[in-house]
This record gives C-alpha cells, sequence and structure tokens, in this order.
C-alpha cells in the first residue's frame, strides 16, 4: 500500500526555523520524483519545491528560493523541507508528494506556473508562522 505521512507541521515565530518529514511507504521514495507543496487559508495549493528523478535536478519557487531546502534519504525511504527565515506568508498547510519515473516530471516552468502533477499525496500538516 502507498502511503505518505508528513510530520513536523507547527506554530514558529517569524524568522525561526522548522524541518518537515514525509515518511513514504509501499515504493522506493528515491526512484521517485518528488515535491512539496502548499496550501494557504483561501488559496489554491501551490507548489514549493520539487526533484525531478529524469534529470536529478532541484527546484523551488520563488518566494522560498534560498530560505527552504528540499532532500530525501532514501536509507530511510524519508523526504524533507527544511525551513528558515520562516514568515508570516509560509504559513499553510505543506503537502509532500511522488510522481512514478515513468510520468512526466517537475520542471522549472511546471513548478513557477502550479501545473506540476504528481500521483502520491500525503494529507498535510499544517505550518503556522506567528508572533
Amino acid at each position: 500500500q502507498v502511503e505518505l505521512v508528513e510530520s513536523g507541521g507547527g506554530l514558529v515565530q517569524p524568522g525561526g526555523s522548522l524541518r518537515l518529514s514525509c515518511a513514504a511507504s509501499g515504493f522506493p521514495l528515491d526512484h521517485y520524483g518528488i515535491g512539496w507543496f502548499r496550501q494557504a487559508p483561501g488559496q489554491e495549493r501551490e507548489g514549493v519545491s520539487c526533484i525531478s528523478i529524469a534529470d536529478g535536478k532541484t527546484y523551488y519557487t520563488n518566494s522560498v528560493k534560498g530560505r527552504f531546502t528540499i532532500s530525501r534519504d532514501g536509507s530511510k525511504n524519508t523526504m524533507y523541507l527544511q525551513m528558515n527565515s520562516l514568515k508570516p506568508e509560509d504559513t499553510a498547510v505543506y503537502y509532500c508528494a511522488a510522481v512514478h519515473p515513468s510520468s512526466p516530471q517537475c520542471t522549472e516552468n511546471t513548478l513557477q506556473e502550479n501545473t506540476v502533477r504528481m500521483g502520491f499525496w500525503g494529507k498535510g500538516t499544517l505550518v503556522t508562522v506567528a508572533s
């Protein structure tokens, strides 16, 4: 059974840091394209960061470049999102996702245009940035 489970969300002050984790089961995460997405209240879900399994490239949406880092640990079948210098506008439910290597992978354009397609999704974890 394929499953993605996020953890690590919570309340943090502006300027603080959080690391989100996403544990995968039922498939080898390091052989799939992966990504993190978020949905703020009243807004549509947007792509935050992704890694294409096709070329190994990593992409970030402009608003998080230099502050967030996506990574994965194949030995733990887990992906991460390290978030630094958090801002109130980063408040959202964060979702991890994965896509089969035979499916189209994320690119700079699809991430910025919010048209990335993923196959598996977690249920999300809430990040609140407030003082």
